[in-house]
């Protein structure tokens, strides 16, 4: 019997194939940068999907294909609801220090950018709450807007701060990202947040 050769005769994995076997992936440029630019695309969803969510592909299909858009007007109605409370027990447990309301808002996970580019953990969070090194004269929120991507909301907001450290007066308006995770028992959870200060003309960078 005649012995079967590669169809890919440049191929050299030595394996029978049934249909041609493409070049090295750096002979095609463009096909380098897709394949880059998917690997960063799952990058990022495995660093924004909640923990639950990590038990079968039916869940990840539903993440990232229930938006706002195609949630049910009744449901969005609640859960922005939902959120808009959550956002003033924030702001609340904020201002008084309440350690106990913002430890049960805070993600085991979550994590903050600060407005000087710091990085804290909830346990940093809380440390500093207690600690009372910031003093809030007043926090001011407006201009709110809330978008669901299945079981996540991503809030921003417009926040006027009044406010010191031992050292320094940090009032000023920033901008505020918060991103919310629905747990498996329900609950709205703060995973993430991001405050970036808005520079008055003629500040400093």
């Amino acid at each position: 019997m005649e012995r079967s050769k590669p169809i890919d005769p440049h191929s050299g994995s030595r394996l029978l194939s049934l249909t041609p076997m493409p070049g090295h992936p750096r002979n095609h440029p463009k096909r380098a940068r897709l394949a880059q630019a998917a690997a960063i695309a799952g990058i990022f969803l495995c660093v924004c999907m909640p923990a639950s969510a990590g038990k079968g592909g039916s869940r990840l299909a539903a993440w990232m294909t229930v938006d706002s858009q195609q949630m049910p007007k009744a449901q969005k109605h609640t859960s922005r609801h939902e959120i808009d409370q959550l956002e003033d027990t924030w702001r609340n447990a904020i201002l008084k220090s309440n350690l106990t309301a913002m430890d049960r808002l805070l993600a085991d996970d979550y994590l903050a950018i600060t407005a000087s580019g710091l990085v804290q953990t909830k346990a940093q969070t809380l440390a500093s709450l207690k600690s009372g090194r910031i003093r809030l004269a007043s926090l001011n929120v407006s201009d709110r807007k809330v978008r669901f991507y299945g079981r996540t909301a991503v809030v921003t907001s417009l926040a006027v701060v009044q406010a010191t450290t031992d050292d320094s007066d940090i009032s000023g308006n920033y901008r505020y990202t918060r991103v919310y995770v629905r747990d498996t028992a329900g609950n709205w959870k703060i995973v993430s947040f991001e405050a970036s200060r808005i520079r008055d003309q003629g500040e400093h960078r």
